[in-house]
């Protein structure tokens, strides 16, 4: 059955996911689930708080981006077309404080809601792939952008709560708009 991906008003979207300890076929069969429901919604990245479960698993798809950015897995740096897509397990991100980059962030959460988030370029990650198997991947621009967001969701932390306060004044009817619509499709 194909996954739908929760809206802001949900509460999952505030939990913080449960580390996974097991690396089997269904797992497996959720990551790719996952996939299936971001590339329907023309997303970039979904985590597991996006289609209702709290774990600490999300994946990323950047193939086909025209943002320049530049990656290093396990120290080595393959084509796009071989890492994509990209599910991650467990992640522990570690950032480097320079540069802070202003980027338009969207989220299958919030459709059609759209601010600007300050973060910083460059991430490190470790994180298993689902086989358990451990990894480490640095990554700058849009990529390091990307694993920051999703895994912001997987401990409860929303791109909206990254904003300035100036940034997100403008957008607050339409997330009280969207908050409202989800609590009446919940109640349903």
């Amino acid at each position: 059955m194909a996954l739908s991906i929760v809206h802001y008003g949900d509460p999952v979207l505030r939990q913080k996911g449960a580390p996974v300890a097991r690396f089997d076929a269904a797992l497996a069969r959720l990551a790719e689930e996952m996939i299936d429901a971001m590339h329907r919604a023309d997303g970039i990245g979904l985590a597991a708080q996006q289609v209702g479960r709290a774990l600490q698993l999300c994946v990323i798809d950047l193939r086909g981006m025209d943002d320049h950015f530049s990656w290093r897995l396990d120290a080595s740096s393959p084509p796009l077309e071989l890492i994509m897509p990209l599910a991650l397990v467990n992640p522990e991100v570690t950032v480097r404080p320079e540069p802070v980059t202003r980027y338009e962030e969207g989220c299958l959460s919030f459709p059609e809601i759209r601010g600007e988030v300050l973060r910083p370029d460059w991430v490190s990650v470790r994180f298993q792939d689902l086989h358990g198997h451990p990894h480490e991947l640095e990554c700058d621009g849009l990529f390091g952008r990307c694993i920051q967001h999703e895994v912001d969701h997987l401990n409860g932390v929303l791109f909206i709560d990254r904003m300035e306060p100036g940034a997100l004044d403008p957008l607050k009817p339409a997330i009280d708009r969207l908050q409202r619509a989800t609590a009446k499709a919940r109640s349903r």
